[in-house]
Formats: structure tokens, C-alpha cells, sequence
């Protein structure tokens, strides 16, 4: 591990200060503290962003949840508002990594971290989420740009997110299992605006797959789930699964998602 300095501020202004300085931000510190041990990351100086009280916490807004950047895994899971409101998101939370994981890493940090295979943000993007920071609102559509990149600008900090509440959505996942990352997952969301289908761990980044999407927006079975042929040309290969593998996962964890949504009363 290089050495660092450390700040601790306890105001999202202070925070943004420093980052726009050149200080590194640590939310939870899942994958950047790995990285620092392996000595994969320099960053000279680290500011803490655990400190500042107004980055957690989770409330309703109308039809909306809003979730502050800092709030960790384990709170989303175990959110009264969270679970009433969009069920699927408390779900996914719980299923994130082991307990360790889920008691320190945060929301804010796994969507500005952005890992091809992290569950966050194929719901960010299949709730049609907005991404709130210190300088602009940004659209989840927006929000991801490819493998470990987003819109952030230097210096520019998540403080919450807000998830538009859906009719109805399901999380499903196909973990790799010794990180219990997502081999492949899919959020299946049933929005105002539509059928929105996002899905992450099969390429360099989370996307939304037109194809499912255009054919739930016809005919919301699982039929029609199953009659999309997943197009496999962009997805990931790697020595867990093939493009086709992950192709076929694709197709079979969206069915599940709306023999869940169907099922549910």
C-alpha cells in the first residue's frame, strides 16, 4: 500500500473541496481499499465521506424514493419504505456480497465505482433513477458510460439517489460464486413510461436490452420473454462464462423476473 493522507470532513461542501483538489473519495471503500492493498490505486489523498450526516437516509418523496449516496446496503435491504415501496430494490440489496460487504459498502459508491457486474446499477437504470450530485441531476440513462466510467466530472459527488416508484419490478441474479457478484442480472421494472429492462454482469458496463424490452412492452408474459433470441455479439467472455452462456442467462433470469411480476398479487 502507497502512502496517503487522510481527511475526514463532515460536510458534503468540504468533501467536494477536496475532491476537486485532487483527494481521492472513499465511500465504503469495497473496492477502492482492495486496490490499495494490492497496490492497483495511488491517490495520495483520501477524503472520507462517512462523516457527513446528510449523505445518508432514506425517505419518500411523493412517488418517489430518494436514498442518500452514503446509506449502506444493509439499511436499503432493511428499509420499511424501501421494502412498501419497491420491494425488488430491498431484495437486491440483501443479496449483495456476504454481511461485511452489506454493512459497509454504499449505494453512492457502487454506482460511482460503476462494476460491469454490481447489482445497483441495473436497478438505477431500470427504475429510470436520477442521480443527484453536489453540482446536477443526472438520468440513470445518462449516468453509466462503460466499464468502471460515468458521467461524474472530477471533483463531482453523489449525495442520493431517486428511484421513481414502479407498478411492479423483479431483481434477478446469477451469481458468480465465490464473490456473489452478478454472472449475469436482470431488473425487469414495469414503469409509467414502460417496460424497462436493464441488465448487468455480460458486458463492460449495465445496459438496457432493447429487444426484451420492445417484446414485454407487446406482451407481458413469459412467453414472450422466451420467443426474444438475446443477441450475444457484445457481451462479456471470460473464464466463468461464455457470450452465449451469458446470452441464455440473459433470457432465462428475465422470464423468471415476469413469472415473479405475474405471479405477485
Amino acid at each position: 500500500m502507497y502512502a496517503f493522507t487522510y481527511e475526514a470532513p463532515t460536510s458534503t461542501a468540504d468533501a467536494a473541496a477536496q475532491a476537486a483538489a485532487g483527494a481521492r473519495p472513499i465511500a465504503g471503500g469495497q473496492s477502492l481499499l482492495p486496490s490499495l492493498r494490492l497496490r492497483l490505486a495511488d491517490p495520495g489523498q483520501l477524503v472520507d465521506l462517512g462523516r457527513i450526516p446528510e449523505l445518508a437516509g432514506i425517505r419518500k418523496e411523493g412517488d418517489h424514493i430518494v436514498i442518500g449516496a452514503m446509506t449502506r446496503h444493509q439499511q436499503v435491504a432493511d428499509s420499511a419504505e424501501v421494502r412498501a415501496a419497491i420491494p425488488a430494490l430491498a431484495d437486491l440489496a440483501d443479496h449483495i456480497g456476504d454481511r461485511q460487504v452489506r454493512a459497509r459498502g454504499t449505494l453512492g459508491g457502487s454506482l460511482a465505482n460503476n462494476d460491469p457486474a454490481a447489482c445497483y446499477p441495473s436497478a438505477a437504470l431500470a427504475l429510470g433513477a436520477t442521480i443527484v450530485t453536489n453540482q446536477r441531476e443526472i438520468a440513470a440513462d445518462d449516468f453509466f458510460v462503460g466499464m468502471y466510467t460515468t458521467a461524474l466530472e472530477e471533483g463531482e459527488l453523489i449525495t442520493a439517489v431517486r428511484f421513481p416508484v414502479p407498478r411492479k419490478a423483479s431483481y434477478q441474479k446469477f451469481r458468480q460464486g465465490a464473490s456473489r457478484f452478478a454472472l449475469v442480472g436482470v431488473f425487469v421494472a414495469q414503469t409509467n413510461g414502460g417496460v424497462r429492462v436493464a441488465v448487468t454482469g455480460a458486458a463492460s458496463s449495465v445496459f438496457r436490452q432493447s429487444a426484451l424490452e420492445a417484446a414485454l412492452n407487446q406482451s407481458f408474459t413469459v412467453a414472450s420473454a422466451a420467443a426474444v433470441k438475446v443477441d450475444a455479439s457484445d457481451l462479456g467472455s471470460d473464464i466463468h462464462a461464455s457470450p452465449v452462456y451469458r446470452a441464455q442467462l440473459i433470457s432465462v433470469l428475465t422470464q423468471r423476473a415476469v413469472k415473479e411480476i405475474t405471479s405477485s398479487p
